[in-house]
Parts: structure tokens; sequence; C-alpha cells
């Protein structure tokens, strides 16, 4: 990581290199490029060692079709937004396709700048791609600049008493709390250089390309009405802040708007994480602020797991937090494969869990609860490795992003760090009556059950077939059968951990 020498140096030109930040506001990077040079140009580049995996992934289960990727449409969205902003300030965005190891010194050099200015990434693949340009850079004569932006708080800034890194989150937590000043919060108010956005070079002046330039078609994205760009980030905070207050009392269930729906922007950076943290904090300050409180915590939990990964970056590798648990032994063979598919396609029988699994494959939205009775129920009921459950996710999400997701399937399985202690299992049925009492949720998916009553959708077959029949359901036809039985697989869970 390399840092400003001092804070009055100044260069004739700078070249910001976008990534998870696709904004023109509160952009550390881009703040610190227009301050500190005469000229300044931006750039994004669609990295191909990213998108030919997701093409690959895609094609291997859907092999006679066209890849589709929701993600790489809402990067699309929000470039274009992100451009239109830049040239409004005078400047504009320039597109490259490729390996950005190659692009981003190419075009360094086509431009002739002095210095290169990006936000941090934190995966440890992007470290290595970071390290290898930033030695393309030195080679030539160029800075490499880079800063903290999509965090508050990152790696050894929030420590132990002893000076080391926090395994448990309560304790990091408060820990963060008493260290935040409203510094931390503050916007970087990029308007204020705006006049050092030239005008792009004619050569690089080209419209975005086409989603089918890049290899993918259509997805439903706009099925979804899920804003995009900078504008959408807005739009949904606004409404999120109308009912903030409820946000504790709400988020847990499925069927009802609780969450503010901003993971997807806060993962490519549409909205700074200073603004939402901010909001979140002052809030949480008032009398009714218990809300606000709440969901600060939760991007507390992203810091959190961005300083686990930076730690211990053998997690990018497939280990377990605690490395006892890759002795486990998982269920394999045909049995496991089909319970795996089972789980992914929403036909395990229980119909919470394939309410959501369903979701996810149809929206790439799943809500947060889900995501921990889904996880569970596959690790823990099925005996299927979660590092399979993961990279399923990891394909599916809208929001992925691998601290998270790796954190939260380790919290499910019992194998991370702050983990779910092994023998807290959830029981699928009842999480189902907790959190989805009229089986609301489930209806939305599973419309073939939505004459059976409350007192029977959570559990369709023990309604029996004569009353399921009278719903107009049958097992096995119309809806599977439970796969498993859950008391027995909450049993060779116990002893798959030795206990």
């Amino acid at each position: 990581m390399t840092r400003l020498r001092r804070l009055n140096d100044t260069f004739d030109t700078g070249l910001v290199w976008f990534r998870r930040d696709l904004r023109s506001t509160d952009n550390a990077a881009l703040y610190y490029a227009l301050k500190h040079c005469e000229r300044v140009w931006c750039a994004f580049v669609f990295d191909t060692t990213i998108l030919q995996p997701l093409s690959d992934a895609w094609q291997t289960r859907h092999p006679d079709t066209q890849p589709h990727d929701r993600r790489v449409e809402f990067i699309l969205a929000a470039l274009g937004e992100l451009d239109e902003a830049l040239r409004a300030k005078g400047g504009g965005l320039i597109v490259l396709y490729g390996d950005p190891v190659d692009l981003v010194p190419r075009l360094a050099d086509e431009l002739s700048v002095d210095a290169i200015f990006t936000n941090h990434d934190y995966e440890p693949v992007a470290i290595g791609r970071d390290e290898t340009v930033h030695e393309r850079l030195v080679e030539a004569g160029r800075q490499w600049l880079t800063f903290k932006d999509q965090v508050i708080f990152e790696r050894d800034e929030v420590l132990t008493g002893q000076n080391k890194p926090f395994t448990v989150f309560t304790p990091y937590k408060n820990a963060w709390l008493r260290q935040l000043t409203a510094f931390d919060l503050k916007p970087y108010p990029v308007e204020a250089y705006a006049k050092h956005l030239p005008a792009l070079p004619p050569r690089l002046d080209r419209q975005l390309p086409a989603l089918d330039q890049l290899g993918f078609a259509p997805s439903n994205l706009a099925e979804l009405n899920l804003p995009t760009g900078m504008s959408g980030a807005q739009r949904l905070l606004d409404d999120f802040m109308t009912r903030i207050d409820s946000y504790q009392d709400r988020r847990d269930f499925p069927a009802v708007k609780g969450p503010s729906y901003l993971s997807m922007h806060l993962r490519f950076g549409t909205v700074s994480i200073r603004t939402l943290a901010r909001l979140a904090h002052e809030m949480s300050l008032q009398p009714d602020g218990q809300g606000s409180a709440t969901w600060l915590s939760e991007l507390i939990w992203r810091d959190f797991y961005f300083m686990i990964l930076s730690h211990h970056p053998r997690l990018a590798d497939g280990a377990s937090f605690k490395e006892e648990y890759d002795r486990l032994r998982w269920e394999q063979g045909p049995e496991a494969d089909e319970a795996f598919a089972a789980w992914c396609d929403g036909r395990t029988g229980y119909p919470l869990v394939d309410a959501a699994m369903l979701q996810l494959n149809r929206t790439g939205y799943m809500h947060n609860r889900l995501r921990m009775v889904t996880a569970s129920f596959l690790v823990k009921d099925l005996g299927v490795d979660w590092r399979r459950g993961e990279r399923y996710f990891a394909e599916q999400l809208n929001d992925f992003d691998f601290s998270a997701n790796n954190g939260g399937w380790q919290w499910a399985a019992s194998t991370g760090c702050d983990a779910q202690p092994y023998f807290r299992i959830f029981n699928p049925i009842t999480q189902s009556e907790k959190f989805d009492a009229e089986g609301r949720f489930i209806k939305r998916y599973l419309p073939q059950l939505a004459k059976l009553p409350a007192k029977w959708i959570h559990a369709p077959w023990l309604a029996g077939a004569d009353r399921l029949a009278e719903c107009g359901v049958v097992l096995g036809k119309d809806y599977p059968a439970p796969i498993v039985d859950h008391a027995d697989a909450r049993q060779r869970t116990l002893a798959r951990f030795g206990k």
C-alpha cells in the first residue's frame, strides 16, 4: 500500500482506476487525485479474469444458453450514470475490456500520467492483481497511490487491548464504536476540485460497450425494479429512511418490507459506506434510534468480515477459520450430489428453504434471515460441505462479497470466527413458523401451496394426504416430500462434530 508522501505532493496528470466504487461523489481516490493533480482522467476495466469464470459457471449449469449475469448489467448501468456525472463536470469515463494487469499500465503509458489513484480492495486475488500493477507502474516511473474507501475501519485500525485482531464480533463492535469520530464519517468533497477533470482524448472517448460485446445476454434485472447507479442508491436510501425506525422489528420477516435493499449498491460502491454509517450513527443517538442502531450494527459486521479476511487470507483458499474443523467429514457421493442439487433447485420438501432458494435463483436476492436458514439446512440437515453452498451463493447473489459470504457460511457451519455453536441447529419448520407465520413469503414462490392453511404450510407432509388433496396438493407430484428428517439429521450433525 502506497500513500502520498506529503499532503502537498502534486502531479501534473493522474489516472483514477474505479473498481468497487462506481460513484463520482464522496470517493477517496477521486478526491485525492483531483486535489493533487492538475489533470485527472478516470477509467474502469471490465476484467476478463472475473467475467470469464462467471460465463463458465453459467454455461456449466445452462449449456445451451448465452450467459446472463445481473451483476454485469448492474455495473454497466452504473458506469453509464458515472460517465454522465463525470462529463457534467468536464471529464468522462474510459471503459476498457481485458486484463487490468496489462491494460492499466498500458493506459497510464498512453496518457503519460504521473500517478495512478485507486481505492483498496481486500480480497487476496485482488491484492495480488494490484501488487502486479503496482510493480509495472513503478518500473515505468509512476506513482501508485491507494486509499481506504469501502470500509470505515480496515485491517489493523481496530484492535484488542493486546494490539491483536478481534475474532469475536461483539467486542469488535464495541471497540469500533468507541473509536469512531465524526472525521471517520466525513464525506470527501470531490466537487471542490472537479475543475481538474479534462475532456477525454478523442481516441479514448468511446461509447460504453453493449452487454453482448461483453459476452452476456440480458438478464431479468429490469423486471426486478432494482434501481441502478448512484441515483438508484439514493432512491432506495430515501425510502429506507422513512421506515428505518421499524428496522429492528421487521428485518427478520421476509414477507414484509424490512431491509434497506442497499446491499448491491454497497457492494459496487454506488453509495458511500460513510453516507450510510453517518446516517445510521446519527439516528441511533436519538431516543427512538434502536432501528438505526441495529442497522449500524449490520454495517459494522461488514467491516468485521473485511478485517477477518485481511488477517486470514487462507480463508480465500477454502480453509475453515477454526482449523480443527477442516477434518470434518462431509457427505460424499451421488446421494450428497443429489441432495445438493435439490437444495440448489428449491425442491427439498421444506417450504421455507425451497422458497428462499427459488427467490435467489429468480432474483439474485435472498433475505438475510433466509441466508442463515438455507445455509444451516444444507450443512446441518443435508451434511453437505459448506464450501459448496458458499460457491453457489457466489454465483447467484447480486451482492456477492467474498468476505461477508464466507463469514456467513462459516458462521452457519460452526467452523468460523464468532460461529454459531455446533449444537444450535436451525429447525427449518420452527424458523418458518416464527418468521413467515402466515406463509406469505412461501406462497409467493411456491404458489402450488397457496391453498394450504398456515397450520400446514410449514410442513405439508404433516397434513396427511387427504387434507393435502383438498388443497390441490399431492406430495411427490405438486411438491416434493421432505428429502431428510430434521430430527435424524440433527443427530448426525452432532455425531459429525464428534460430540
